[in-house]
């Protein structure tokens, strides 16, 4: 009667999970508040943002008119872009990087679906852009509305382009940009004084962007704003943070900082040896921005300052990342949130690419990298097979040492020691290759999550893109019928045969049980199924194989290691011959 209790209210609980399962998303990682604030200048950092908030032509409190992308592109007053992963353009006005495309990488699984548009500019629905420009006091400075002159039309790896204005009163602002052969461009902000009286002078430099275009960030990647500071990798606050909580400068020394998505990345890198200031803000209706303002100069008649700062906007693309931390900035590699386990999850997406070029499909290379993943860790797991077999052939003889020492727990665990030495057997010997296994599996895990490489390639039949869930679904016919079927319940191929696979590994599994745990076993890859069902497409293929073979690997072990399933089978005997005679005296009752 308790097992049925048990059992039911297991049940209720199990449906309750997958009902409530989005929900409990959305309250864990909820979209960021549309908020408005208002910030009063109380330090020289905040009174600067203030001034290049007035500057950018964002300023707090302030709703950005939404602007067609077409017809902003279209404005005058650009200069081109044009290498060889990126193409877009520069707006002269307020000399903005405000329209990125990413050559390599496609907006949708549509072949024809065009670029990736990485930066857009202000008041556009994906608004994503960065600034260089200069506050100060003593002089004119040049703001939002600023004409810049530019002494090329197109910006590319061979041709620099010079960003120019005279001021009228005696000094003169130069940018010079310049980009390489990924994703870097690099800005040389320069104000030379030749009037009769100082000036004061910061340069500075902004990406500001919209959170309504961010991916989620999730417990295992982080979306919002990043940076390292002091050498410290920072993955935070998010975005909602910074709306309800106000402005967040950087700790220490900026190495680099912007805003990250799951596979893109803005992010500005400060001269190292001047001073700079950095930090975030929330700028009100889902606009946020990262600001890096250097220290104010004084500069006299006859002198000029120099700053140089770099653009990085682009994919977070492993080996090109690692590139530019070799060449100098610190821990850029890290802008992808690999965790604890980085040194396991880097030789995986390395073997994993291997893979793909032989193949050519990133469904196969995937199955394979999982069988040579098994494959390696299957010394691992027949050795945990072995001490398993070990235990179950002395467990008579531990049966009768606890029998007999039941009330002496010291006599009796000294006198359990002794059997496992004389026996050769090591207790702990079966859990440590499983503690072995787990980071091995988990950073697979996470490589499929993050690895940009997966983004849009195709499997077989209907699966077109394997970082997007199965699109068959059961309850719309496989797409016939014209409705979106809820996550929870997107049942596809994939999900179904976890859902078996995952069954059939816990059936053939020998091992003894009472009724109660039977029950929660045969439920529970039931269950997963449906949490399972709106992961990525490469994630349950990943999962589908490592079922399959944990199935091949069950058969194989067990085959030579019959004792454990005789003892198996003989513990169940006995349990349920126990059952059934607790249950004869309560029905005569």
């Amino acid at each position: 009667m308790d097992n049925q209790r048990n059992l039911i209210f297991a049940v209720v609980l199990c449906g309750l999970m997958i009902l409530l399962y989005d929900s409990a998303i959305s309250y864990f990682y909820p979209a960021p508040p549309e908020t408005e604030q208002v910030e009063r200048a109380t330090t020289p950092e905040q009174r600067a943002a203030q001034e290049i908030a007035s500057e950018t032509g964002v300023a707090p409190s302030v709703a950005q008119q939404t602007v067609n992308l077409e017809e902003a592109l279209a404005s005058g007053n650009r200069v081109r872009i044009d290498a060889p992963r990126v193409e877009g353009s520069i707006n002269l006005v307020g000399a903005r990087v405000d329209d990125i495309e990413l050559k390599d990488h496609r907006a949708t699984v549509d072949k024809d679906s065009g670029p990736v548009q990485l930066f857009a500019p202000a008041g556009t629905p994906i608004q994503n852009f960065a600034q260089f420009g200069f506050v100060g006091e003593g002089t004119q400075l040049p703001d939002s509305k600023t004409v810049w002159q530019a002494n090329g039309d197109t910006l590319s790896p061979d041709t620099p382009v010079d960003l120019r204005w005279d001021n009228s009163e005696g000094q003169r602002f130069r940018i010079r940009l310049s980009i390489d052969d990924n994703y870097m461009i690099t800005a040389e902000q320069t104000v030379a004084n030749v009037g009769d009286g100082p000036v004061v002078v910061s340069p500075f430099a902004t990406i500001t962007r919209t959170s309504a275009t961010a991916s989620k960030s999730t417990w295992i990647s982080h979306s919002g704003p990043i940076g390292t500071f002091d050498g410290t990798v920072d993955y935070g606050p998010d975005y909602g943070d910074l709306a309800e909580d106000g402005p967040v400068s950087g700790e220490g020394q900026a190495a680099w900082l912007g805003f990250t998505d799951i596979y893109w990345l803005g992010a500005l890198v400060p001269q190292g040896d001047t001073g700079a200031d950095t930090g975030f803000r929330s700028l009100g209706d889902d606009l946020f921005r990262a600001d890096l303002i250097y220290d104010p100069v004084t500069l006299r008649p006859g002198r000029q300052i120099s700053r140089t700062s770099q653009l990085f906007a682009g994919a977070k693309e492993s080996g090109v990342l690692d590139a530019y931390e070799a060449a100098g900035i610190t821990r850029f590699g890290l802008a992808i949130d690999w965790g604890w386990f980085r040194w396991f999850e880097k030789p995986i997406l390395w073997l994993l690419r291997q893979i793909f070029s032989v193949v050519g499909n990133f469904g196969v290379a995937i199955i394979l990298l999982t069988c040579i993943v098994r494959g390696l860790m299957f010394p691992i797991a027949q050795k945990g097979f072995s001490s398993m077999a070990s235990m179950k052939a002395i467990q008579p003889e531990m049966k009768k040492l606890q029998e007999k020492y039941k009330d002496d727990k010291v006599q009796q665990q000294q006198e359990m020691q002794k059997l496992f030495k004389e026996r050769g057997v090591n207790p702990v010997a079966g859990c440590l290759p499983m503690l072995l296994q787990i980071p091995v599996f988990f950073a697979l895990y996470k490589v499929l999550i993050l690895a940009i490489e997966m983004r849009h390639q195709p499997f077989i039949l209907w699966i077109k893109d394997l970082s997007a869930p199965d699109p068959a679904h059961i309850l719309n016919l496989f797409g016939m019928l014209p409705y979106e079927v809820p996550g929870f319940l997107a049942l596809g191929p994939l999900a179904l045969l976890l859902g078996f696979t995952m069954w059939l590994t816990f059936k053939l599994n020998p091992s003894a049980m009472d009724p109660m745990q039977q029950q929660i076993f045969n439920i529970m890859p039931w269950v997963l199924m449906f949490v399972m069902a709106p992961f990525a497409a490469g994630l349950l293929l990943y999962w589908n194989t490592s079922n399959l073979l944990t199935l091949a690997q069950q058969k194989y072990l067990y085959s030579k290691h019959p004792q454990l399933r005789e003892a198996a089978e003989r513990e169940k005997a006995e349990k349920a011959k126990a059952a059934q005679s607790k249950q004869a005296p309560e029905s005569k009752a």
